[in-house]
């Protein structure tokens, strides 16, 4: 699944704001996925700048008393290697063959493409 990271500045930002909630970050949605059961387990692939920045594992789902629903969040930002991805609201599907992977032992985010590049290459049809 993918959402873009609204209101976070940077990265780290985001990575900051999942890591203060002590057990699991929740985010609100309108609807249940239709997906939602094989989606727990998965993961949640953060947007930020027009590019898949990271990851967090996506725990379950939970109904509100107002009849909206949580996406429990593991809270940690695990990062991908940079991938290009079009914004979008709400959040989508993303096949798992479309999935970026993990970065490796010894890589760090700096080693990955910058989200603005990855959107310009891809513009050029170069990633």
């Amino acid at each position: 699944m993918t959402k873009i990271a609204y209101s976070a500045e940077s990265p780290g930002s985001l990575r900051d704001w999942l890591e203060s909630h002590a057990d699991e970050a929740r985010l609100t949605t309108r609807y249940l996925p239709k997906r939602h059961e094989e989606m727990e387990g998965g993961s949640l692939y953060w947007i930020f700048e027009h590019a898949l920045i990271g990851r967090s594992p996506i725990l379950g789902f939970e109904q509100r008393e107002d009849g909206r629903w949580h996406i429990r969040l593991a809270p940690v930002l695990i990062p991908v290697v940079t991938k290009p991805k079009r914004a979008h609201q709400g959040w989508r599907y993303l096949k798992e063959e479309d999935a970026p992977r993990d970065l490796g032992e010894g890589e760090s985010a700096g080693d990955a493409m910058p989200p603005k590049l990855a959107r310009e290459l891809a513009k050029l049809g170069l990633v």
